[in-house]
């Protein structure tokens, strides 16, 4: 689990940690976004058209997937970065970053982390979005670590295949718990932080859920609970 938990240098331990959803609850990109970036800035136009086309042909049964199982959805999105080298997958990454996911920002999202790190807590972004891009919005915001998907390489081009585990839906509780028994945090005394309602599992796992630019299902149970409902 080593290489899923990628967390800063010189970072001061915590005996609390917040966890963070990212898309939907720190920006309003989805996993979509940076993946069309990708398959758009591929070395030739011709490339691109077909990553772009090859993409189309599994929308259907990407839409189908997100409504029932947000594994296989990542599982049917990340095929699409199949014959991308690293190389140019990392090379892209900072500028994916700052076109794509640095301006989609909520206006209050680098102000709610930089609170809870300045209350002492390691700040941990957990999504189902490629480690490769996110290592920059961890730098950007300050954070502590990371909790991200990350591909599989062969001859340094990516298989189209993930590697385990994948970061979706209730796994996410899951990566939750082995990272602060790990790291030797508390879960009693931990926060996260999602606006989707399939993240209940991984708010159920802390002492101190919240719910950010819920979605309706989630308000309704955050209201039912009583859980602080944040707008970014």
């Amino acid at each position: 689990m080593t290489l899923l938990y990628k967390v800063r240098e010189n970072c001061a331990p915590a005996m609390t940690a917040s966890y963070f959803d990212v898309d939907g609850t720190l920006v309003r990109t989805n996993l979509v976004h940076p993946t069309l970036y990708y398959l758009l800035h591929q070395p030739s136009p011709v490339r691109s058209l077909m990553s772009v086309a090859k993409a189309a042909m599994q929308a259907p049964k990407m839409a189908l997937a997100e409504m029932r199982d947000r594994r296989t959805f990542n599982e049917l999105l990340y095929s699409t970065y199949e014959g991308i080298s690293r190389d140019r997958l990392l090379l892209l990454s900072e500028e994916c970053f700052d076109k794509v996911v640095r301006p989609a920002l909520f206006p209050n999202a680098r102000a709610l982390v930089k609170r809870c790190r300045d209350e002492g807590q390691d700040v941990i972004l957990v999504s189902g979005a490629l480690d490769f891009v996110l290592e920059h919005l961890v730098a950007y915001l300050g954070a502590s670590g990371l909790i991200a998907n990350r591909l599989e390489f062969k001859d340094n081009y990516a298989t189209g295949r993930m590697l385990r585990p994948i970061v979706a839906g209730p796994e996410k509780a899951r990566l939750i718990r082995d990272h602060a028994k790990e790291a030797g945090h508390d879960l009693a005394h931990c926060y996260a932080y999602s606006d989707s309602y399939s993240d209940v599992p991984m708010l159920s796992v802390v002492g101190h859920p919240a719910a950010v630019n819920p979605d309706g299902k989630l308000r309704r149970l955050a209201k039912a609970y009583g859980w602080p409902v944040l707008s970014l």
